[in-house]
């Protein structure tokens, strides 16, 4: 997933005003139309920064990629708008129906439609059924915005050939994006090569023809409620079946005992279905967020509404506090990732919240106690995977080995994670987790909260908290600790072009520590496909990461260290001394890079989310 811009120079080659004016020519939306004539009328008359935004929308087109589709509303092939994403439906549709022919999917192929609640996800689903079933492939459209999972879930529910969930997950206000799943053999994962590249030709094979020719039809069947209705209870069989029990009065663990819970849906569309899951599942009310409980496409109150950043859960905190929380639980805007945060004293808002990778090592211990009570009680050998990212902390693996499980490190993104044959449970640093994989074969928030819930209210009975529980892990386990640096720069070939640079030249050491081994997964055979993805594996044990992401222009860098030395405090004090120490000679190696990019202009910032 990605988008291509080149640089202007000071005259506009008339190719390129002759594309924007056709463009607005068959533009149906009358607000991106006017967005282009306008600029055509400004870039005319010789205005420099026209002819950069010209050359900027029109000089190119949004690449579909195993992501999709994601970019910044607006007019042009270098936006999301109705016209690329009729395109990208009559492209997604040639390639159903060529599957189809083939005897790979049903005939006529099938697709399931969702949306979210950002800026124009309704009218881009419309278009998208409409001109999916004008093709000849027969649609169901969800009725109104809901959560990725819930999507996902219905790709596998009504059996059909594909889905598409319209949706940019956690990117900023005025993004948006086309999430594409396939049914039959790939079980509701998302797409992986070379399905994607395949796709993508059908795409711009159609984008050569007017917008106009593309049949539509409003023969498409709208949805009821009979799909969440099937999510919720499936969802909530599936945890109640793998909650430790309380042999005392027969029922779930903990289920007794009281827990003030404050939830946040992020302004997006996870609020009704999360808490209907919850009450199916027995578990406690939640207090919301009030300012954040409804969709809105403009998110007032986050400037990035992921509970990964800076300030995200601020107003959580402030309802936590005047409510005594004893657990926040957020979403993001499409419910897909999770967030939780529990009472801390040390931390300035009385409240931290718990890293992907501390979660993702709790809830991957819980999937393995799950599937060793599910193997006791069926009276057969537990079995089995656990997987993660390979950006995600290799603590994974060590609950692997103490379960006799299998263990997977998959590249980046969760159309990987969902693949890996036998899985029970699966994580993503980025606050990414598939808790049931035989429900959802997506990262699924939802879900994940009941689950991260119910544990604490388990710990909660035993009069324990998570913090305890971090403590037992590292003594059964050893001590993980991993942070997170990134460098947020103006685009995606930025981010590329950083990571090109470490690679061209690749230190030796970092902070005095010798690289051991260097690992490039651009290099064939090195991962499921090639990946730019840079692995320095130090003399110490310790781990260092180097990719640029695939949905924003950042390049994020992993540091993981560990300790299995003393106590769970001098295992936890040792793995943090060292991962502080990685820290800053990553600072000083990513300060380097920085200022040569800002002599070039690339940078726009930097950020670092280290872990406690």
């Amino acid at each position: 997933m990605g988008m291509r811009t080149s640089e202007t120079s000071g005259t506009t080659p008339d190719p390129l005003i002759e594309s924007a004016a056709a463009w607005a020519a068959q533009d149906p939306d009358p607000e991106t139309r006017g967005e282009t004539l306008a600029l055509l009328e400004r870039a005319r008359s010789g205005e420099a920064a026209a002819l950069d935004e010209l050359a900027s929308a029109f000089d190119g087109r949004l690449a579909f990629g195993t992501a999709g589709l994601r970019g910044a509303l607006g007019a042009g092939p270098l936006r999301m708008n109705r016209v690329v994403v009729s395109q990208t439906s009559a492209g997604f549709a040639a390639f159903l129906l060529d599957r189809a022919a083939r005897g790979e999917t049903s005939a006529p192929p099938s697709i399931v439609i969702g949306y979210d609640g950002r800026v124009n996800s309704d009218v881009f689903a419309r278009d998208a059924a409409e001109v999916l079933a004008g093709a000849g492939v027969r649609v169901f459209l969800f009725p109104e915005p809901g959560p990725t999972p819930l999507t996902a879930f219905a790709v596998r529910h009504l059996g059909v050939s594909a889905g598409v969930m319209v949706t940019a997950s956690h990117n900023p206000p005025r993004d948006n994006g086309y999430k594409v799943y396939l049914g039959d053999a790939d079980a509701g994962s998302q797409i992986v090569p070379p399905v994607d590249g395949q796709i993508a030709e059908r795409i711009v094979e159609i984008a050569r023809r007017p917008l106009a020719e593309l049949p539509r039809s409003s023969d498409y069947t709208v949805l009821g409620s009979e799909v969440a209705d099937a999510y919720v209870s499936d969802t909530a069989a599936a945890l109640l079946a793998g909650f430790p029990r309380d042999p005392e009065n027969d029922g779930p663990a903990g289920s007794r005992t009281e827990l003030r819970i404050v939830y946040t849906a992020m302004h997006g569309v996870g609020s009704d279905l999360a808490r209907r899951v919850f009450v199916s599942a027995g578990l406690p009310s939640v207090t919301p967020v009030p300012e954040q409980d409804r969709p809105d496409g403009a998110f007032p109150t986050v400037a990035f509404p992921n509970p990964e950043e800076p300030g995200a859960l601020d107003l959580a905190f402030r309802v936590a506090r005047s409510v005594d929380a004893e657990l926040i639980v957020a979403h993001d805007p499409d419910a897909d990732r999770l967030a939780i945060a529990l009472p801390d004293p040390a931390a300035a808002d009385g409240y931290r919240r718990l890293t992907g990778n501390e979660l993702g090592l709790l809830l991957g211990w819980r999937a393995a106690e799950r599937e060793w009570n599910r193997a006791e009680q069926s009276g057969t050998e537990p079995g089995g995977a656990l997987a993660c990212t390979i950006v995600s902390s290799p603590a994974l693996r060590a609950v692997a080995a103490e379960y006799g499980l299998d263990y997977a490190e998959t590249l980046s993104g969760f159309k990987w994670v969902s693949r890996v044959p036998r899985l029970i449970f699966g994580f993503e640093e980025a606050l990414g987790y598939l808790t049931h994989p035989d429900t959802v074969r997506d990262k699924d928030g939802i879900s994940a909260s009941a689950d991260a819930i119910a544990m604490v209210r388990e710990l909660a009975a035993e009069g324990r908290t998570v913090w305890d529980l971090l403590d037992d892990a590292g003594e059964r386990f050893g001590h993980f600790a991993s942070a997170q640096i990134t460098l947020r720069l103006d685009s995606m070939a930025a981010a590329s072009a950083l990571s090109a640079r470490i690679r061209q030249e690749p230190p030796t050491e970092f902070g005095g520590v010798a690289v051991a081994e260097r690992q490039d997964l651009l290099e064939p055979g090195r991962a499921e496909v090639p990946a730019d993805v840079l692995r320095f594996d130090l003399a110490d044990g310790s781990r260092v990461m180097i990719r640029p992401s695939g949905t924003e222009p950042k390049l994020k860098v992993y540091l993981d260290t560990f300790s299995d030395a003393g106590s769970a405090a001098e295992r936890r004090a040792s793995a943090e001394q060292a991962l502080d120490e990685l820290a800053a000679a990553l600072r000083t190696t990513l300060a380097a890079l920085q200022a040569d990019a800002d002599g070039s202009g690339d940078t726009a910032g930097s950020t670092e989310q280290p872990a406690p």
